[in-house]
């Protein structure tokens, strides 16, 4: 969704909290006084602020605030902030295998994603729960000693085997 840009004559408050196109504040002056600045300076006078009374107004080229919001725009549509990433472990996992495991699990959090640990079991592996769990427990001391952590759903067992969500914490 498009925010629709508001300038020159299209603003309707009387009085205006001015910025020049220096960054410099002006203060408040009357709608008239900021459109005669603007124009002496070959500017446009565009609002920045709506829900504050009265209204910031900056003295800039319209055309590339306009393009700079569309980047703006462009570049926060392509972050996926939240998502969940999956890390597979099987029941009899080196020590090598499993820091790294940890490694990915860390870049994970690291830019903010969730990770979900799993532990897939088959047959009678499914009936040796605490050599699962310490392998499960000791990937997590690994992430916790370089990143703190908090559960999103605690370590539980699936009918498939045993899983987790961490998140950063």
């Amino acid at each position: 969704m498009r925010k629709r840009i508001i300038y020159n004559n299209f603003i309707r408050a009387p009085k205006l909290r001015l910025i020049d196109e220096k960054g410099q504040q002006l203060g408040i002056v009357s709608f008239e006084e900021a459109k005669t600045k603007a124009q002496a300076a070959g500017l446009d006078l565009i609002q920045v602020t709506e829900k504050i009374d009265p209204p910031v107004c900056k003295i800039m080229d319209y055309g590339k605030y306009a393009y700079q919001l569309e980047k703006k725009e462009r570049k926060s549509g392509h972050q996926k902030v939240g998502e969940l990433k999956n890390i597979r472990l099987t029941f009899a996992i080196s020590e090598h295998d499993l820091q790294t495991r940890a490694k990915a699990a860390i870049e994970f959090l690291q830019k903010g994603c969730k990770v979900r640990l799993e532990m897939r079991l088959r047959g009678r592996e499914k009936y040796l729960d605490s050599f699962s769990r310490a392998k499960i427990n000791k990937l997590l001391e690994i992430i916790q000693q370089s990143t703190p952590i908090k559960f999103e759903r605690d370590l539980k067992k699936d009918p498939r085997g045993l899983s987790a969500i961490i998140a950063k914490g």
